[in-house]
């Protein structure tokens, strides 16, 4: 049974992201005072400086909290930990919290919010789909060949339009609360697989190539990407893209009573916006 919940403010930690620019638009479309805090917003927000977090917090109900880099970083469980104890202080009563799955530290943070005391959920999700045409992998794509360390290994891209649609569910909606949303696209494919739909769509070739992980870190360095980043980067691909995550759920048919997308309709909708042009 779905049950609603009247939400008076939110504030949408890492709010231009790929998936917070996403979910602040949903709520403020749905009439939700709506505060984005990251690094580059009006509210500043930094992981790494804590004298920015109480004011992206004070005043707020509600807050989806996305941790960047990445939650499977060593550090993120102690940042969440006293990020939800200041939450808790100014007044949040509710938190949902975007994962990855088949993370340790990331399972490590969201067991942290679990144990709060706030309302919470987790979205934990599987690779975006966006990361082909709004992230790192953009520009590979654009020139025509795309070099990863990665090989036949099956992954169950998400929308990342499905993602926030089941992030703001978590946040308005009482019956998703204590629970871990594990969100995927409804087939597995392989990078391969994606970079051939990528082609079609685009109308222009594409070629997938499978790297040794150092070159692949190298390359990354070389045209700068920073060391965090290239290390966060390769240990997604050495250990994450192991065959953990070759499963798909139902998660978001089931929140959303509408089956996921699937990675063909993402490529020709983004191809149809011209940025593989």
């Amino acid at each position: 049974m779905t049950t609603t919940s009247e939400i008076q403010s939110a504030v949408v930690i890492g709010g231009t992201g790929k998936t917070g620019a996403r979910v602040a638009q949903r709520l403020t479309a749905a009439g939700i005072p709506t505060r984005i805090a990251s690094r580059t917003s009006g509210t500043v927000f930094d992981w790494n400086d804590q004298t920015t977090w109480q004011p992206a917090v004070t005043g707020v109900e509600v807050a989806y909290v996305t941790y960047a880099p990445d939650l499977a970083v060593p550090e993120s469980s102690t940042h969440i930990e006293e990020f939800v104890d200041l939450a808790h202080l100014e007044g949040i009563r509710r938190m949902v919290l975007l994962s990855g799955r088949g993370e340790p530290a990331a399972q490590k943070a969201e067991q942290v919010l679990a144990d709060s005391g706030l309302e919470w959920a987790v979205v934990q999700a599987s690779w975006f789909a966006q990361n082909f045409s709004e992230g790192y992998l953009l520009d590979p794509i654009r020139e025509g060949h795309l070099a990863l360390p990665v090989g036949e290994v099956g992954e169950p891209f998400i929308d990342v339009d499905d993602l926030a649609d089941v992030a703001v569910a978590a946040l308005t909606r009482t019956d998703l609360l204590g629970r871990v949303l594990e969100v995927t696209g409804p087939e597995l494919l392989t990078f391969a697989e994606t970079v051939d739909a990528i082609s079609t769509a685009s109308g222009r070739p594409v070629i997938f190539e499978r790297i040794g992980l150092q070159q692949f870190s190298d390359g990354m360095a070389d045209v700068g990407v920073p060391g965090d980043v290239v290390d966060l980067l390769a240990y997604l691909f050495a250990e994450v893209l192991d065959g953990r995550n070759q499963s798909m759920t139902g998660v978001v048919e089931e929140v959303l009573e509408r089956p996921a997308r699937d990675f063909t309709t993402f490529a020709a909708e983004a191809a149809r916006t011209g940025v593989w042009s």
